[in-house]
């Protein structure tokens, strides 16, 4: 942990800096992790994809 810690302190000039970076990369990659399931999800449901697609009118995201 350490060693990770060191490395990514001299990329990002500081301790603090490293841990912010390592934290919201690792939520940046959970938030991935959780539109994947719910893409696979909604590729299996037509009733979710229709949701979806009402949800993006709702937006304005979709026509």
């Amino acid at each position: 942990m350490e060693t990770a810690i060191r490395a990514l302190a001299d990329e990002y000039g500081s301790r603090t800096e490293a841990v912010r970076y390592a934290l919201l990369r690792a939520y940046k990659e959970k938030l991935i992790e959780r539109a994947k399931a719910d893409a696979e999800r909604l590729a299996a449901d037509p009733d979710d994809r229709a949701e979806m697609l009402a949800i993006q009118r709702f937006m304005g995201v979709a026509e």
